[in-house]
């Protein structure tokens, strides 16, 4: 299963790391859901993190950190976001988690000068 972040939409909670949590809720046995691993580019964000734990799928693998991003929108003259950011070992437990991944740092906030470039250039 592959998805994107889909927040343009409107609704704000739309990240593609809960849409395959609910995805997986509906579709994957118990045991297949601990088996699975889910690749971000980005660190879950609490709300994504809880569903990640609460529909018991098993390990994360991100890119990037929160507080890499955190970073990047200071750099970039982005607000924070409204909600803080936490790791995602402070929302749940009993998860392996692997991250950031340095090879792609530079690709990752690439991406996201762009984005924000982008977001300011339309006002």
């Amino acid at each position: 299963m592959e998805d994107h972040n889909r927040v343009a939409s409107g609704d704000h909670t739309r990240h593609p790391e809960f849409e395959l949590a609910r995805w997986a809720a509906n579709h994957l046995s118990p045991e297949e859901r601990a088996q699975t691993t889910v690749y971000t580019s980005g660190e879950h964000c609490p709300m994504c993190a809880a569903a990640h734990g609460w529909v018991k799928l098993g390990r994360i693998v991100y890119a990037a950190s929160s507080s890499q991003l955190a970073e990047w929108l200071q750099e970039f003259g982005v607000k924070p976001p409204r909600v803080r950011t936490l790791l995602i070992q402070e929302v749940i437990t009993e998860t392996e988690i692997i991250g950031p991944v340095p090879e792609f740092t530079e690709e990752i906030r690439e991406l996201h000068r762009r984005f924000y470039g982008r977001k300011r250039a339309e006002g």
